[in-house]
């Protein structure tokens, strides 16, 4: 039986750290659950995850759909747009059967891409290689979760680039309906036609849109860079030493000074998130690339991992750690002893790339 293989290419970059990842989770485990409902894709389709940040990891490799469980999840550090081609094209090679003389290999591989922010990586070259040896041999739909992700370069790639709107709950659960419907339809045309191809429910709806690419320059290159959509933060709790993530959204309001028609910039606290230690398998090496200052943010969180009253506590070793009502801290970053107390400073502390 030939197999029509379907990957999910998901960004897990700490700007999707929260309810953003947790609704991709849910959403996987209701594409499962319906396909298994459906007789022709469960004879023709094969799924697998590939999940990626400043680095990339194959969750789940190439498995037939009644054995698919969804997993959990990773958060990690950054956002390797071209690391994540780059892989995904490598399994390819190894895990996509071709024809022989012999017998008919796989149908095209179906690819969604999710991601709601800009690359953080040179893409120059793994978008050449994709260009040049995939993009005919593999349908790749790149889907924006919210308005931040850069459509632009995800149209260098794919002519299928969609943006999903809005991001909350409902939205995102006729998301996921709209990309079963979209496996489903193209796995009963195979099974009818036996000839490759990708049909995509249709886009008929206000919360999906898909992009119009010719009125974009295709060919720009865009600097590597930090998402500036996010403000997210790495912190580390005293009590567990555990480490989680404070993440702060951008928002643009109008000045309250209206005669100079000019907009004030800031970062909103979305929430505070513990992570687990794989996070720094997924993050890429060097995190120390900006620096945003406390008065760009509004808003301090309570420790996730312990409850502490101060989630934003600035030791003089340049993290962040939590403290509660103790006499003295101990840092858990550095190990050294200070007392500390509130102020009404401003100071500057290290991003992550978002």
């Amino acid at each position: 039986m030939r197999r029509l293989p379907v990957y999910f290419l998901i960004d897990v970059s700490e700007s999707m750290v929260g309810e953003p990842i947790e609704m991709v989770q849910d959403g996987i485990a209701s594409i499962i659950k319906d396909l298994r409902t459906d007789p022709y894709a469960l004879e023709t389709v094969w799924v697998s995850i590939i999940a990626f940040a400043g680095k990339s990891q194959k969750i789940t490799p190439l498995i037939e759909l009644y054995s698919f469980y969804p997993p959990r999840l990773p958060i990690g550090g950054g956002t390797s747009v071209g690391r994540a081609l780059d892989f995904l094209m490598t399994d390819i090679d190894s895990s996509i059967k071709k024809t022989t003389l012999e017998e008919k290999g796989d149908w095209k591989p179906i690819i969604f891409m999710f991601t709601d922010g800009n690359p953080t990586d040179d893409v120059d070259s793994a978008f050449y290689r994709w260009n040049q040896k995939y993009r005919n041999k593999t349908n790749l739909v790149a889907i924006t979760l919210g308005e931040n992700a850069d459509t632009q370069i995800l149209g260098r790639i794919t002519e299928n680039v969609l943006q999903l709107k809005n991001t909350d709950s409902e939205s995102f659960k006729k998301f996921f309906k709209w990309v079963t419907a979209s496996i489903k339809t193209s796995s009963t045309s195979i099974s009818n036609t036996k000839q490759d191809g990708l049909l995509l429910a249709p886009v008929t709806n206000g919360y999906l849109s898909k992009i119009d690419l010719s009125k974009i320059d295709l060919t720009k290159r865009l600097p590597l860079k930090i998402d500036d959509n996010f403000a997210v933060l790495l912190a580390k709790c005293q009590k567990t030493k555990r480490h989680y993530l404070i993440k702060y959204q951008k928002r643009v309001a109008p000045s309250e000074f209206k005669e100079f028609n000019v907009n004030t910039l800031d970062y909103k606290l979305s929430g505070a998130y513990p992570i687990d230690n794989n996070y720094f398998d997924l993050t890429e090496g060097e995190q120390n690339l900006k620096m945003i200052n406390t008065s760009e943010l509004t808003g301090f969180p309570i420790c996730p991992c312990c409850g502490n009253q101060y989630g934003f506590s600035f030791c003089s070793c340049g993290k962040i750690i939590c403290t509660g009502e103790e006499e003295v801290t101990k840092c858990p970053w550095c190990g050294g002893e200070a007392r500390f107390s509130t102020g009404d400073g401003n100071f500057n502390v290290t991003r992550t790339r978002g």
